[in-house]
């Protein structure tokens, strides 16, 4: 039977035991199964294995039909961000905490990736966002998120002042701690901890929720996937200013700056076992109630 993958590419959270171990097994099984099997190269140190076929991310997702990555959210929002330059489905092992974007149990991943080889599985695309940071009209910095761009100050509860503009209509000024622009997989995380809503993952949306607003009128708002969103930061603010993508890449923005967050023309392919319902998801990972009858 022709396999529909022929590559695969192993990614995992370097020096920590669960993901190494967890590494270790899937190699060993996917290579008695005469797989093609890459190994990213910062994990590679961490793991036993004979003879082991290194490689960067960015080599895997050129090379690989598979991209299984072994960790927390945190660290498949990493990845992630890197594999949406290339045509790759995402698997995700969970050696987190909560869990979102990992399907499968560290402890029982065999059986359910073995079917999803075989086929019975089902791929689901999820946009990521583009931040922009422009100065005096010249692009200073940019990167992309796969959860959120957060626009905030450089130090804890300091009040900072700034326009909203959604596809060059100005929405509404504010002062407040910042703003958290969040995609639909990013509305689980740090938006929902500040009374963001929860958007299906199907949705082309993008939701604005303020952070710590000087004022009680200022609500979330869910707009347009395809909206163009443009900050303006005021001329009074400090200097330390930051916009934070998915927590993990800091961009500095200063006094008169623009932001400009879009949706990016690449997405994430996520391979799901057939049996995957998100609302099972956010029941257990939530811990909300089960049906009454």
């Amino acid at each position: 039977m022709t396999k529909l993958y022929k590559t695969i590419g192993l990614i995992g959270k370097p020096h920590h035991e669960g993901a190494s171990l967890t590494i270790e097994n899937l190699h060993q099984y996917l290579t008695s199964q005469k797989y093609k099997v890459l190994v990213e190269h910062s994990v590679a140190p961490s793991l036993s294995i004979e003879n082991i076929n290194k490689h960067s991310l960015t080599e895997i997702g050129e090379m690989a039909d598979l991209a299984i990555v072994v960790g927390g959210d945190g660290y498949m929002l990493g990845a992630a961000r890197v594999l949406s330059c290339y045509d790759i489905g995402v698997i995700g092992v969970n050696r987190g905490n909560l869990g979102f974007l990992t399907d499968l149990s560290p402890t029982d991943a065999i059986e359910p990736l073995e079917k999803i080889l075989q086929g019975e599985s089902r791929s689901e695309q999820r946009f990521i966002i583009e931040a922009e940071v422009y100065r005096h009209g010249k692009l200073k910095s940019a990167n992309s998120a796969v959860n959120e761009a957060v626009l905030h100050a450089g130090k804890v509860a300091n009040m900072i002042e700034f326009e909203v503009y959604i596809d060059g209509s100005f929405m509404f000024s504010q002062r407040s701690d910042g703003l958290i622009i969040s995609t639909p997989t990013g509305s689980t995380a740090y938006s929902m901890s500040a009374g963001g809503p929860i958007l299906t993952p199907n949705l082309n949306a993008l939701s604005l929720v303020p952070m710590f607003p000087h004022t009680l009128t200022s609500r979330p708002i869910v707009v347009d996937g395809n909206s163009e969103i443009k900050l303006v930061l005021a001329n009074e603010n400090y200097e330390n200013l930051q916009v934070s993508c998915d927590g993990h890449v800091i961009l500095a923005v200063m006094p008169g700056d623009e932001v400009i967050i879009r949706k990016s023309e690449n997405a994430i392919r996520l391979i799901h076992p057939l049996d995957h319902d998100y609302f099972n998801v956010l029941r257990s990972k939530l811990s909300w109630g089960n049906k009454l009858y």
